[in-house]
């Protein structure tokens, strides 16, 4: 009686679960030309607290410094430039990413990090830096106090540091002064690139959109790209039309792989692994050296010497293989995969090598990539 109310109780949640969609189309492909761009800059962070460069050795922050008072009017010899000494500035890289569509005005993240030999950046503030992009144009300018999330305190016998204490990060720290132009459905066309490229998932994006906005409206170029005509009555609004393309779910497909890494013993595998017939023997072998000293010692008072002799136990241990026949008319799913290695006992390291030999006698039908 309870095996028939939980057999009908898990009949009703498969018939009344909520249906699976697949994925949306911005999830997995983007427009060609909308990407964000690479900007860096050199700059000065001061206001350090002793942590900063060591001017002797850094003599790039040296040179900075002196750059940095001749462009501000101070009138520094350059003679005497090498008796500077400070201990509160240091000098860093600053990174950001300008994101499509930024105009002049707003703001980006901008990431610092030292390349002297600064102990700690805590407390510090960047002097304004240029940022360029690699046609080697300034597109924002950074300033503002650094936060690190990190500390680093100590003498010349202990320390003590959490985190890393010579990179920082100041939110809306830059102001975008030249922003990239992006055209979008400019020639009445739209670019989607397929972040995994598959002809598959191509085909079924194109058809999605077809059964959307009529025949013909999309059209896959090659396993990685599919082209979109605008229709008419969306080339006064782009934004809507790229809009609704992007909400749309499409089957993505994939290829079947078994991805495994040696080093941290992880294996995943996708849906779509097959294995055909196939017989897994598997056991273990321990190997146990032990070295011992036998020691013999001449009785008191007694002329002689203590006489130390090696001796070496040696004890090996091999487990019982067991021998497990997979026999199937049909090919082996994932889930018959797992039960059938898991029942002679494997491990995630063995379970590596077993595919490995698997794959090699052609019985596994997918890729496997190892890490």
């Amino acid at each position: 009686m309870m095996l028939q109310r939980l057999f009908i109780t898990l009949l009703g949640f498969i018939l009344f679960v909520t249906p699976c969609y697949g994925a949306r189309i911005k999830d997995i492909a983007k427009l060609n030309g909308v990407r964000s761009n690479q900007l860096i800059g050199y700059g000065l962070v001061t206001g350090l607290n002793g942590t900063g460069d060591d001017m002797k050795k850094s003599l790039f922050t040296l040179q900075a410094v002196y750059n940095m008072m001749v462009r501000n009017g101070i009138t520094v010899d350059p003679d005497e430039i090498s008796n500077i000494k400070m201990k509160n500035v240091a000098a860093v890289m600053v990174t950001a990413e300008l994101p499509p569509f930024a105009r002049s005005g707003s703001n980006i993240d901008v990431q610092v990090s030292s390349i002297g030999d600064a102990s700690s950046l805590a407390g510090g503030t960047l002097i304004m830096t240029p940022l360029k992009g690699p046609d080697n144009k300034v597109y924002a300018v950074a300033q503002g106090p650094l936060t690190l999330g990190a500390f680093a305190f100590g003498g010349k016998a202990a320390k003590v540091q959490q985190n890393h204490p010579t990179v920082g990060r100041i939110a809306n720290g830059a102001i975008v002064e030249k922003s990239v132009p992006v055209h979008v459905g400019d020639d009445g066309k739209l670019v989607y690139q397929l972040s995994n490229a598959d002809f598959t998932t191509a085909a079924n994006m194109s058809n999605t959109i077809d059964r959307a906005f009529g025949k013909k409206t999309a059209y896959p170029t090659d396993s990685g790209t599919v082209e979109v005509t605008i229709p008419e009555t969306y080339r006064d609004n782009v934004v809507e039309f790229v809009s609704e393309v992007e909400k749309m779910n499409v089957d993505a497909d994939s290829t079947a792989r078994v991805v495994v890494n040696e080093r941290t013993g992880t294996i995943v595998m996708g849906k779509d692994v097959k294995l055909s017939t196939v017989a897994v023997s598997h056991g273990n072998l321990n190997l146990v050296i032990r070295e011992n000293e036998n020691v013999v010692q001449p009785n008191p008072f007694a002329a002689g010497q203590t006489v130390v002799t090696p001796e070496t136990n040696m004890t090996v241990t091999e487990e019982e293989g067991q021998l497990n026949l997979i026999n199937l008319t049909d090919d082996v799913s994932i889930g018959d995969i797992a039960n059938a290695l898991n029942a002679i006992g494997a491990t995630p390291r063995d379970l590596i090598a077993i595919f490995q030999a698997i794959k090699a006698s052609g019985s596994m039908q997918g890729e496997l990539i190892i890490l």
